[in-house]
């Protein structure tokens, strides 16, 4: 049935064991489709790559005036992956970051699901995807299939629409800039006595957190960028030579970002009316920062607490439950 929602899915593979189910999937461009037909069995892993994303968006920017509240509610799958972007903020840094953590999210998930346990030697592990007719070898390998497979899936609606555009340059560099960030080596030494003679090395996949920690440094520091004809290419270029030049790893934007103070939906804005605030802080989540200058309401929330905790012979703690009243504020 049209507008299955990936995020709320317990398991697409049931789903897509019928005939025509890649199909039923809406918003997936006709190379995305084939990617799924090939290899259903890696889209439970796409599906948890675009929940990651959700996740690790909604964390970074949950003091922020935009909360990634944008994403709420929305289908976790289809054009960019994850789907309809509010065309207000398209070509923004936000929706550089969104592209990036998406194609990071898939990469990580598909190569999670293909690594070994956690006992087994990354040297000698071996597992397949039965209807991707993919093997590998080693943990390394397994890296290198999820960033394939996430440049094969999560870049295609950007390829179908031709690289022209500005926006379609921006997306796909977007998209590398994510799945560049990748943890270092792990080693293992080899020799009499606990020497290091001989190392055994493999590449390993960094905690999401940490993907998600890099991308939002990378976001506070994206470059503007517009494109240029340079003899028959098109390139993104920095808007202003003032601007550092950008690497492979930076994230890019085209259009300034709305203040995202006020409500309009049209656009993907929500506003900050209604959000909690923190009235002591100077930092973006400070109620001065966070309500946009329209000051802020203050009320009383209790909250519940163990408390008057006692160890008990042997071997257990026994609390009791303290309620009190705390000041909360929230935007005007």
């Amino acid at each position: 049935s049209p507008g299955r929602y990936l995020a709320k899915q317990p398991s697409l593979r049931a789903v897509l064991r019928d005939p025509g189910g890649c199909e039923g999937l809406t918003g997936l461009v006709e190379e995305q489709v084939r990617v799924c037909r090939r290899q259903v069995e890696a889209m439970d892993a796409v599906k948890r790559g675009a929940e990651l994303a959700v996740e690790e968006c909604q964390h970074q920017f949950h003091s922020r005036r935009w909360n990634c509240s944008t994403l709420q509610g929305l289908q976790v799958f289809g054009k960019v992956l994850l789907f309809h972007f509010p065309g207000g903020l398209l070509s923004t840094r936000e929706s550089a970051f969104i592209h990036a953590v998406s194609a990071a999210g898939v990469a990580f998930a598909v190569t999670r699901a293909c690594s070994p346990p956690p006992k087994a030697s990354p040297s000698s592990s071996r597992r397949r995807f039965p209807s991707a007719g993919f093997q590998w070898s080693g943990c390394s390998d397994n890296l290198s299939y999820g960033i394939a497979f996430s440049q094969a899936f999560v870049d295609s609606p950007e390829r179908s629409r031709g690289i022209s555009s500005g926006r379609v340059l921006m997306n796909l560099h977007n998209n590398e800039a994510g799945r560049k960030v990748r943890a270092g080596t792990r080693c293992k030494c080899h020799g009499v006595s606990g020497s290091c003679e001989v190392r055994t090395c493999w590449k390993v996949m960094p905690p999401f957190r940490k993907v998600g920690d890099v991308l939002k440094e990378k976001f506070e520091g994206a470059t503007e960028v517009h494109p240029k004809r340079v003899g028959s290419r098109k390139l993104l270029v920095p808007k202003s030579s003032r601007f550092k030049p950008y690497t492979a790893h930076d994230l890019v934007y085209l259009l300034a970002s709305p203040d995202f103070c006020e409500r309009d939906p049209r656009r993907g804005v929500f506003g900050t009316s209604g959000r909690r605030c923190n009235r002591t802080s100077p930092a973006m989540d400070g109620c001065e920062l966070l309500c946009c200058g329209r000051g802020f309401h203050t009320g009383q929330e209790e909250v519940v607490e163990r408390c008057s905790c006692k160890f008990r012979w042997c071997c257990s703690v026994k609390c009791k439950q303290c309620r009190h009243l705390v000041e909360v504020h929230s935007c005007r």
